[in-house]
């Protein structure tokens, strides 16, 4: 069965196969990384699989050889027959097998629950040569304490047939096979009590259907394990080193079954950890990823620090270009502001061709982030990219590349910390405020996530609950931020709420941001003759210019070829007009044929300056090549992408207010209506407000303060 994915992985496995158990039954392995030791990730199957685990595994094996894998009954692994028994022992004895199959002599052993957690231990008691370590989060060893009295009635009941299927009652054979979504959306629902759970309980719910309720229901090694006695036998012959990890909410195993384990093995020690529920792996995992690093064994960095000069690290969204040219022009002002500075840039493509052609320095653990631009390519459609739904199911490359950051902010002193739209930057700092040891800046063009009219209840519901984690954290950790900058007037605030009984976002941005005015990377006044602009990028000034660009990622490759049969219509009344047609770091420009008056590009460094100098531009809904073509006084049609809340929303708004035209949808947006558009903007006057200059040295003067409190 195929497993379901719910968002780019954060990385590719090195190398997969199979480990074939009980005469011929298949077990899927995948390996990652190459380090000295291994780490072996145990799934909590049959329930789910190793994707579990994907907060991980990018992590751990940058600096491990991580092998993980999915048990029987679920995921990529074989089924057994749901007519038979499952073998006494086998979570164990598979677990065994995959490290043979994988070459794996020793390793540190990762599980939870009582599908990992014992399987470990009983394998740490009888083949200890084969285990360095036992790190298990919540574990259910049978018989030593008694389970949680609340769901003491429902197991009594498993095979009965109630009248009654409220609460836990949902733990009921009869339940499962009339609605087994419904158990699992409860029980995941109880296995996650911490609030703003609703992306893990999501991924839970698909990896729990990526099995099924027959394999659910074959008898396994629990309800037969040995008595007491022989459990406490089997943990008092565990010599390895143990860590018990649990949080204080878990509704799945009591806290007391977690201590009596860690006191049951020889010098293992038991961690608690405070308002955390069953699965901390996926809602806390750099917490997590941190405690397994430590126990496999990963020395602790020593940071330096340089005393010489001050030193800035800036994340900039990678999700088009528009953030890094902006943070280029903050980065040089606060250079001005700051003498001696160094600016070094956590990025990746497409960013880093632009930076690298900027003269800025890209530090080297830049190369081992997660691909967001891949990400959002992979969650486009026509001309469309579901903006808050992109992010949301990018949650595991988020986490991968804040571990990265920190990593880095770990071994390394800078003086100030500069996020622009770094969403897993603010996430996870107010997730875990301790990690801080520097000025923070937070950056951002648009405050508050709002619901398409597509999405109906569900989506309002989550984007009022992402927006409501957002204002909690801002609440609970108000200095965290010791900047917060909106790239943008008071004006420029959409006027909607948060969501359901939450705050107006004009007034909660007025009290917790700072404004710059818009960042421009250029001064318009340099670009005013257009003419010599022209003459100097080789274009006849003397004949009508259209430009159309499709921005960073490739999810505007429709819109373009769009343009260029509308330009063809165009040029039956505008024969000698010319096109541009830009297709950006991620658009082949062999993905057009030729036709006449038409040139096409890929990358174009500077487009500022050819955008400066058309007569029409077509565009996307993108604040910063808008904003840009409203600077500069052009003539432009703009599509935003479908279901993309901030162009339809923030950017619209924004661009009514400096009087721009309305934007064009794109399923209007057929070659004649594009054609007649087109020829009636080409070259006409506008009236836009003008956009005041000076935005990067105002955003650099809110920032360069920080520095003056380096030691």
């Amino acid at each position: 069965m195929a497993v379901t994915e719910t968002g780019t992985r954060a990385r590719q496995p090195d190398s997969s196969g199979y480990a074939a158990v009980d005469g011929g039954l298949r077990l899927y392995y995948e390996i990652f990384g190459s380090g000295e030791k291994t780490i072996v990730i145990m799934p909590a199957s049959p329930i789910s699989h190793s994707r579990l685990w994907k907060g991980q595994i990018h992590y751990l094996s940058r600096y491990f050889r991580v092998v993980a894998y999915d048990g029987r009954g679920n995921g990529m692994s074989d089924f057994p027959d749901p007519s038979t028994k499952m073998p006494a022992r086998f979570y164990a004895r598979d677990c065994l097998a995959v490290m043979d199959a994988t070459g794996t002599d020793k390793a540190v052993l990762v599980g939870i629950c009582h599908d990992g957690v014992f399987p470990a231990l009983q394998i740490a008691a009888s083949h200890p040569e084969r285990v360095q370590g036992v790190f298990g989060i919540a574990p259910g060893v049978p018989h030593i304490v008694p389970p949680h009295a609340f769901r003491v009635p429902a197991i009594e009941k498993f095979h009965e047939r109630l009248d009654s299927n409220e609460g836990w009652f949902k733990y009921n054979e009869h339940y499962w096979r009339q609605d087994y979504r419904g158990f699992l959306e409860f029980f995941f629902g109880e296995m996650f009590p911490e609030p703003h759970s609703t992306k893990q309980i999501e991924d839970a719910v698909a990896y729990g259907l990526d099995g099924s309720v027959e394999v659910m229901l074959m008898e396994d090694e629990a309800p037969s394990a040995a008595d007491r006695e022989e459990v406490e036998a089997i943990l008092g012959r565990v010599r390895s080193p143990v860590l018990i990890v649990m949080g204080d909410r878990d509704n799945c195993q009591p806290t007391e079954r977690g201590r009596k384990t860690a006191e049951l093995v020889p010098g293992s020690k038991f961690v608690e950890l405070a308002g955390v529920g069953h699965i901390p792996n996926a809602r806390y995992p750099v917490l997590v990823n941190r405690m397994i690093a430590e126990f496999a064994g990963l020395p602790k960095p020593i940071r330096k620090r340089s005393r010489k000069q001050p030193r800035a690290l800036l994340v900039s969204s990678p999700i088009g270009l528009g953030h890094a040219w902006r943070d280029v022009a903050i980065a040089r002002e606060l250079r001005r502001q700051v003498p001696g500075l160094e600016v070094e840039w956590l990025a990746q493509p497409p960013l880093t061709t632009l930076l690298a052609k900027c003269g800025e320095k890209v530090h080297p653990s830049s190369a081992e982030l997660a691909p967001e631009a891949i990400h959002v390519d992979a969650m486009s459609g026509q001309h469309e990219l579901h903006a808050f739904d992109m992010l949301r199911r990018m949650d595991e490359i988020l986490c991968a590349n804040f571990m990265v950051f920190h990593d880095v902010v770990t071994r390394e002193h800078f003086d100030v910390w500069i996020a622009d739209e770094g969403w897993e930057i603010d996430h996870f700092l107010h997730e875990h405020p301790e990690l801080k040891t520097s000025s923070y800046v937070w950056m951002s063009d648009f405050a508050g996530y709002l619901p398409m009219p597509s999405g109906g209840e569900r989506e309002a519901f989550l984007t009022a609950d992402y927006n409501a984690e957002v204002l909690e954290h801002i609440a609970r950790n108000p200095d965290l931020r010791d900047v917060s900058i909106f790239i943008g007037d008071p004006q420029d605030v959409v006027r909607h709420s948060f969501g359901p009984d939450l705050p107006f976002i004009p007034d909660w941005t007025n009290e917790h941001f700072q404004f710059a005015g818009y960042v421009l990377p250029f001064d318009p006044r340099d670009l005013a003759d257009t003419k010599a602009i022209r003459h100097e990028l080789g274009y006849d000034p003397d004949r009508p210019l259209v430009v159309a660009s499709a921005g960073g990622s490739a999810v505007g490759v429709h819109l373009l070829h769009r343009v260029a049969d509308a330009f063809q219509l165009l040029r039956r009344d505008v024969p000698d007009a010319q096109l541009l047609l830009v297709g950006g770091p991620r658009i082949d420009p062999g993905e057009f044929g030729a036709a006449p008056g038409m040139t096409v590009t890929g990358y174009v460094h500077d487009l500022s300056r050819t955008l400066a100098c058309c007569d029409l531009a077509v565009v996307q809904g993108g604040l910063s090549t808008t904003m840009e073509l409203v600077a500069n006084r052009r003539p432009f049609i703009y599509v935003p992408l479908r279901n993309h809340f901030e162009q339809n929303f923030h950017v619209a708004h924004r661009l009514r207010r400096y009087g721009a035209p309305p934007p064009t949808q794109y399923d209007d947006a057929t070659p004649e209506r594009l054609a007649r558009e087109m020829g009636e903007r080409l070259g006409a006057k506008v009236g836009y407000d003008p956009v005041e200059p000076g935005g990067a040295a105002r955003a650099a003067g809110l920032i360069a303060p920080l520095f003056d409190r380096r030691i």
